[in-house]
Formats: C-alpha cells, structure tokens, sequence
C-alpha cells in the first residue's frame, strides 16, 4: 500500500509535493496544454475509454505528440488508480485527471514549434461534491453573463483545454450577480452555448433539448444523458435555443463529470417550471445512478452532511 498521493509525470511516479514542471514550460508560458478528466464509482473509472479517445482527438487537432499510445495513456492511467485508490476511503471517488502540454516553450518567431518531449502529467483527485450538493435537490441559479462564448471560428470548443480565462472571466461576472449562480454562456449569435465545465438541457413539453456541438465541448457527460433518455424513452432535439426557450421551459440542468446532472430551477431570477426540480431530471439522474451503481445525490449530500458536522 503506498503511504503518498503518486502523480505521473514525464515516465516516473513521484509524490504530489515533489511534482513539478519548468517556469518556461508551454502550460505555463502559453496555457498550451490539452486536458481531460474523468471520474470514478465505487473507484472504477467512468467511460475512460471515451475521455482518452476525446483526449487523443485533442492532442490531433493541437498537433502535441504525447509520446505514447492511446493504449499505453489508459494502462498508465490505470496505474496511477492503482497506486492511489489504496488511500481512498471506501464511500470516496476520485478524479483521474491528465494534463498534457507541448512541453518547453523558447519565446521566439514560432511557438509552435515542440522543442521537447510533451510535458505528461496524470493525477488523482479527491471528488468533493459539497459545492453542488445541495443543487439536487434545491435547483441552482443559472445565470447568463455579458461576455460571450469564444467564437467556434477562433477556437473550436471540442478541443478541450487548459487555456480557461475566457471561461473564468464570465463566471467571475456570473458571480456578480449571485454567488452561487452556475454561468451559461452564450454564443455571438445570442444561442446558448455550454457552461464553464458542461453542457446544458432544458426540458420543454416533455422533449429534452441541448445545443449543438458546434458552439460547446462535446460531453461525455452529455452523451451518457442521451443515451439514458434513450433509454427512458424519453424524446430529445439537438437544436439551437435562446435565453427565451429557458425562461419558458418546464426543466433545466447542467451535465458534467464530477456531479453528472445538476437541476437549475432558477435562470436570470425567474423560476424555471414551477421552480422545482422536475420529474425528467429526477428520472435521469435515478437512471444515471443505476448505471453507475453509486447514488451520486446521496454520495453528494453525504458530503456535505459529513462537512456540517464538523462545522457544528
């Protein structure tokens, strides 16, 4: 059993406080670096397969040569579960983060240029799920800020990356508005297009609808709702909406890794419905739960209930 939180990091396992990278690495002097995270049930990694897939497409489309196989990322990947569950606690689930860059960066004519190996980093992280928990059962504010998506033209969202300040500069004006508001962006056109972390849905006349990938990260969040109204037989529409389509919908809720659904029942102040979470949500997240095998809002609540008693 090992005694320390292991990081992978350019072929050797180290301890976390031991793992470091250059000041002139391209992360650090360009935010050039691709990223994927993916979480665990019960400590056994949810669709890894689909996030490295995801990952080697943006490592493609960035042209950062990884150094190593889809293959040999998800036996490594696997490894570092390995080394580090041992110290989870067994109602715990953990992140499995990576983060590759180009490695390092010489200021000069052409920063494209990859003048070392890639910089590989893949870590674990405790899944903390007290700042969402609530929002199971109470609904979350979705709010939208006065900045705009980055435009597809720019940068195209399904490339998932570390380069996040356009990102955290409309949450920051989210949170203007309410501290604990969760940010919708829309895109140039007035379209909604993703959040800071996920994708979203509303529910209008019993027909589930989520914006195109066009304008938004492809979830694999995203994709297992899909596939679990699918299953329900449930009705969905990947089409364009606007704020006016969320004001007047029954349900609203955000998709992402590390809370999977989370309801909105508020958006810009009005209530969204009657201002409770919906029963289609409720259905998707029972059905999310029994796919995993983890009730992820009593695992969440559980949290924070833990967190409530140590205050007290």
């Amino acid at each position: 059993m090992t005694t320390t939180h292991l990081v992978y990091l350019n072929g050797d396992f180290v301890p976390a406080d031991e793992a470091k990278i250059s000041i002139f690495d391209a992360a650090v002097m360009l935010g050039d670096m691709v990223t994927e995270s993916t979480r665990t049930f019960a400590h056994r990694p949810f669709k890894l397969e689909q996030h490295i897939d995801r990952l080697y497409k943006s490592l493609k489309v960035t042209r950062i040569n990884p150094g190593l196989t889809p293959a040999e990322m998800t036996e490594l990947s696997l490894r570092v579960l390995d080394v580090n569950l041992p110290n989870v606690a067994p109602e715990m689930d953990v992140w499995l983060v990576h983060n590759i860059s180009r490695g390092l960066s010489v200021a000069g004519a052409d920063p494209t240029i990859q003048r070392s190996p890639a910089t590989v980093i893949i870590h674990t992280a405790p899944m903390v799920l007290t700042d969402w928990a609530r929002f199971y059962t109470e609904g979350c504010h979705a709010v939208t800020p006065f900045s705009r998506a980055v435009p597809p033209e720019a940068l195209d969202p399904r490339i998932k990356n570390r380069s996040r300040m356009a990102y955290t500069l409309a949450e920051m004006e989210v949170k203007l508005i309410d501290p604990q508001a969760q940010g919708i962006l829309l895109d140039i056109y007035g379209n909604v297009a993703e959040n800071k972390g996920g994708n979203f849905f509303i529910v209008s006349e019993g027909v589930l609808k989520t914006p195109p990938t066009r304008n938004a990260l492809a979830g694999i969040s995203r994709a297992t709702v899909l596939e679990l109204a699918e299953q329900l037989r449930i009705p969905a529409q990947i089409v364009d909406f606007q704020p006016y389509d969320i004001y007047t919908a029954d349900e609203a809720f955000f998709t992402s890794t590390p809370y999977c659904i989370m309801p909105a029942t508020r958006f810009n102040g009005l209530s969204v419905g009657d201002g409770a979470v919906g029963p289609l949500t409720k259905a998707l997240l029972q059905a999310w739960s029994a796919l995993v095998g983890v009730d992820v809002v009593a695992q969440a609540q559980s949290q924070l209930r833990v967190m409530s008693d140590k205050v007290t």
